[in-house]
């Protein structure tokens, strides 16, 4: 078994597609069929099952990534201990993000502090940011939902934001201090767009209060205030951005609605000193500024 062989079936694993990973790998799909042809039957078993035109990993496909990604960890680290023995700091951060609000004041305050940083920030969702860290292609991950169940990810909470809502200014039930979400049952929704976890989140807010929301707009939250302030609808978010965004909102009676952020690395991975570092700041800049993401 090469390590070679082990990157090209981590890559397909990933992408459950061979032209898809051939291309990602920029070699030719029959040199990577047949790497993955030997592999299997260095292993004696089959490690990918035909779904349709796409693959998916066998029952045997999942352990050996299991390991796999493990053994690219340990490389990872050997690397990264190497560079600490040869004094080589590295400030370089890579972290994705499934809301840029959660860096908001929270990265200048970092650099201001920290200028020699260098930063690699993407935006994703949930899922492919799990994905991403298990592949070693960013450090940190920071994404809202439930619990994490993926014992190759460790993770920490961040905060417990309370969800509020939202409400143009003349809105006839803007002047009371809480409302039960079932009064705006069938008021016009808006919603964030390109967030399918804080979306599903929401939904499942309204279906217990007993409805199913009618979402007339789905936008990024800036486009939200505009079509807030022109009394377009009503939205559901958390308490921070309402602030930020100067928007009108109003308690929820009934449910307490708390949305979960969560930060999360790879288990077992030995982070650079600089992204321990960044790590530790995020935890503590949420512990201190607590506050902001609570209704009083």
């Amino acid at each position: 078994m090469e390590l070679l062989q082990l990157i090209y079936f981590q890559a397909v694993a990933y992408t459950e597609h061979i032209s898809k990973a051939a291309e990602q790998l920029n070699i030719a799909q029959p040199s990577l069929s047949l790497t993955i042809k030997r592999l299997e039957d260095e292993l004696g078993t089959s490690l990918f099952l035909r779904k349709g035109r796409n693959i998916e990993l066998s029952p045997s496909g999942k352990i050996l990534l299991k390991h796999v990604n493990k053994i690219f960890t340990e490389l990872e680290n050997a690397k990264t201990e190497i560079r600490s023995q040869d004094h080589e700091r590295d400030r370089t951060i890579r972290i994705s993000i499934s809301n840029p609000r959660f860096l908001s004041g929270l990265i200048s305050e970092y650099i201001t502090r920290y200028p020699d940083t260098k930063m690699q920030q993407e935006v994703g969702e949930r899922n492919e940011i799990m994905t991403s860290l298990k592949k070693r292609a960013i450090d940190l991950g920071i994404a809202g939902g439930p619990p994490i169940a993926d014992e190759e990810i460790e993770s920490c909470v961040l905060v417990d934001e309370d969800i509020v809502l939202v409400l143009p200014s003349s809105h006839k039930l803007a002047g009371q201090s809480e409302i039960s979400l079932s009064e705006v049952a069938d008021e016009p929704f808006i919603s964030l767009a390109n967030n399918g976890e804080y979306r599903g989140f929401t939904t499942s807010l309204c279906e217990r209060a007993g409805f199913t929301p009618s979402n007339n707009f789905e936008v990024d939250s800036h486009l939200l205030a505009e079509i807030i302030k022109l009394d377009q609808g009503v939205a559901l978010l958390p308490i921070s951005a309402c602030r930020t965004l100067a928007l009108h909102y109003v308690k929820i009676a009934d449910i307490d609605p708390t949305y979960t952020v969560r930060l999360s690395w790879v288990k077992d991975r030995l982070l650079s000193p600089a992204v321990a570092e960044f790590r530790d700041f995020i935890i503590s800049y949420f512990k201190e500024n607590d506050g902001t993401y609570k209704v009083y």
